[in-house]
């Protein structure tokens, strides 16, 4: 007698493996979304920063608040979701904060201080 195809056992045991490989794969994607929503604040506060620079360079000081970078010639605006918040500005620092409803209870912060080596630089907590 001729038999051709696979037995029950040697298809459970494909079964088995693909399932331990899926068990070990997904946990891997499960916190995707949030991190995509961090690294978009994080770019929202370089770009900000950036905007921050030019609009020191033309007034000699820092925005106050975003609508003052969102009007001509800065024309600032922000990713997805995400809202920035320019909680000081004036003078020689200002501050500002990012938040996304796809990343939780995270927030991240960006500001500039006088001599400060990292300024500029956004920190997610």
């Amino acid at each position: 007698m001729d038999r051709k195809g696979f037995t029950l056992i040697e298809l459970l045991i494909v079964v088995v493996i693909i399932g331990i490989l899926a068990a070990i794969a997904l946990p891997k994607f499960g916190d995707t979304k949030a991190r995509a929503a961090v690294a978009s604040m994080k770019a929202d506060l370089r770009n900000l920063a950036s905007v921050q620079e030019a609009y020191y360079m033309d007034y000699r000081l820092y925005a106050p608040d975003i609508a003052a970078l969102q009007a001509n010639p800065y024309t600032y605006k922000n990713s997805g979701q995400n809202t920035i918040v320019i909680t000081s500005g004036t003078g020689g620092l200002w501050a500002a904060s990012a938040t996304s409803p796809a990343a939780g209870a995270i927030t991240c912060t960006a500001s500039y201080h006088t001599g400060n080596t990292d300024d500029g630089a956004p920190v997610c907590n």
